[in-house]
Order: structure tokens, then sequence, then C-alpha cells
């Protein structure tokens, strides 16, 4: 628990800390562990969609920032990159939860065709995130901002529908927290890119 509580701390001011224009308010924190949320039993297929959906979403997310981490050459991309890493591990283990509380699988099919009347899956894949592993050491860092940002946008997207056709409370307050963490991590990506 205090772990996870550090966590909420830290991460927002580490993201503050990379950026040098002007700070913006920090998130409210709360003691409440991530882990301890929980969805309750009132939910539809949107709800369902939107974790598993997120969940694969999160696990590439975390393969590329664990790549980030270890390749960049900026100390502010690194930062941001294990941030993400921090936060997006809590959540991962929350819809997982979520999910299994519900009876529900905790992996999506990634069959397409499966996906196509709800916009498909994340645009990023596996030989988007290969050729990430494997581009030049000058050339990571805007090749990571690149798609990760793309990839930020996706879970934006994945919120927004969760936000007016999910039901569950809980899934529904999770999802304006993923679209807002995801602009400033847009927001924060865009200043290190011009940067």
């Amino acid at each position: 628990m205090k772990r996870r509580f550090l966590l909420a701390l830290i991460v927002p001011l580490a993201l503050g800390a990379c950026g040098t224009a002007t700070p913006s308010p920090a998130p409210t924190v709360t003691a409440k562990s991530v882990a301890e949320i929980q969805a309750g039993d009132d939910y539809n297929d949107t709800d369902v969609m939107f974790l598993q959906m997120l969940a694969y979403h999160q696990k590439q997310g975390l393969e590329m920032t664990t790549t980030a981490a270890s390749r960049s050459a900026d100390p502010q991309l690194k930062t941001l990159a294990q941030a993400v890493q921090a936060t997006e591990k809590d959540e991962l283990s929350m819809m997982q939860a979520w999910l299994t509380q519900w009876g529900k699988a905790t992996d999506v099919d990634t069959a397409a065709s499966l996906h196509a009347d709800h916009g498909g899956l994340p645009a990023t894949g596996p030989a988007e995130i290969k050729a990430l592993k494997t581009v030049s050491a000058a050339g990571f860092d805007t090749a990571f901002l690149n798609l990760f940002l793309a990839h930020q946008h996706n879970a934006i997207e994945m919120a927004h529908l969760e936000t007016t056709q999910g039901q569950n409370k809980e899934a529904k307050a999770f999802a304006v927290r993923v679209r807002e963490s995801r602009q400033a991590e847009v927001q924060q990506m865009l200043k290190l890119m011009n940067s």
C-alpha cells in the first residue's frame, strides 16, 4: 500500500519535472490504492471491451516504455517512460482484477475482424514495437515519441468510447482518469519533441 501511495505521489512529480514550461497543477492524489478500487457488478459490453482492449494496449505500452527507459539518451524521456510504466502496471492489475471479478477474459482476441464494429484494435502492432527496438540510437528518441504519441492518442479514443457508452460507474471514472493522464502525457511528449 505504501509503495503504491508513494508512486501516486511520485508519478505526477516526475512528469512535472520533465518540462521546462510553467508546471500545470498536479492531479488530486488520494491514499486509496488503485488495486483497492472495486468495480461492482453493474456493467455492459462496452465496459468489458474497454478494459480488455486497454489492457492489451497497456501491455504494448509497457513493452515500449521498457525499451525507452533503457535506450533513450534523454533523461527527461527516461523519467517519463518510467513514470508511465509505474502508472500502467497498477492500472493493468486493476483492469485484470475487474475482468476476473466479472468472469470475463483478461486478454482480448486480436483478430481484427472481431473488432471492426468499434474501430478495430489499437494501431500499434508487433511490427512497430519490433522496429522500435532496432532503430538506431541516434533516431530512437524521435521514433519512440512518434510511436508513443499515436499509441496514447488511441488510449484517449478508447477512454472516450467508455465514457460515452459504458455503464459501470468505476470503469467510466477510470476512463476519465485515463483520458486526462494520457492527454497530459501527450502534451509532455510534444514538449520533448520540440525541445
